[in-house]
């Protein structure tokens, strides 16, 4: 859905920042990160990595690979990886 969906946020002597929904297994989650576009990029480099809200990791399928205080990034592993490396 984010990638169909771009808001964009400025606010005075910050960066421009998108405001993406988190992407957790939650379906019914739709809680909003803010980040910048290169780190959007950056975090969907690989198909099996997502952008998730603090709290809303998934241990037992998900590896935090980046973190700050607005936003987790999570690679998928096991089938939840293999699965959404398929549907990249």
């Amino acid at each position: 859905m984010n990638e169909q969906v771009e808001v964009r946020v400025r606010t005075e002597g910050e960066p421009l920042r998108l405001a993406v929904i988190c992407e957790c297994a939650d379906l019914g989650c739709s809680d909003h990160v803010l980040m910048t576009p290169s780190e959007y990029e950056q975090a969907h480099a690989d198909p099996a990595q997502f952008v998730v809200r603090k709290g809303h990791v998934i241990e037992d399928v998900e590896d935090v690979v980046a973190e700050n205080d607005s936003f987790v990034v999570v690679r998928k592993r096991g089938l939840a990886g293999e699965v959404a490396e398929e549907l990249a």
